[in-house]
């Protein structure tokens, strides 16, 4: 590859990771918000807790999901190595273990099930 196809997935792969992180953080801010302002609404700490999590949850699968996709473009068009792909590999695998995790957390389901809903009507 040239080295403006390199330098334009490493900016491309950069910005991506930014993304990421922003995500979290700013996901995790407008999560402490809802949190704060429901409990002064609700006075509901239960129910509070639990919007607080889900919400929370779904701001890192995000952010995780820019940062897998700044992973590979890194992996495939800046170092091609067998290394690199290898560890490509251990952190999609273990971003991949967070996120099913999280999914589980918040929905209480594995991604793969149909929500509780629909399978009654079935």
């Amino acid at each position: 590859m040239d080295l403006t196809t390199v330098a334009t997935a490493q900016l491309v792969s950069r910005i991506l990771e930014l993304a990421g992180v922003a995500t979290i953080a700013a996901g995790a801010l407008m999560t402490v918000v809802q949190f704060a302002r429901q409990l002064i609404a609700d006075r509901n700490a239960a129910a509070a807790v639990v919007a607080f999590r889900s919400s929370l949850g779904r701001a890192i699968l995000l952010g995780l999901e820019f940062m897998i996709a700044a992973d590979i473009i890194n992996t495939v068009a800046v170092t091609p190595t067998l290394m690199s792909v290898a560890v490509l590999a251990g952190i999609v695998a273990i971003r991949t273990f967070l996120s099913l995790s999280l999914q589980l957390e918040i929905e209480g389901r594995w991604p793969w099930q149909r929500p509780a809903n629909e399978r009654r009507k079935t």
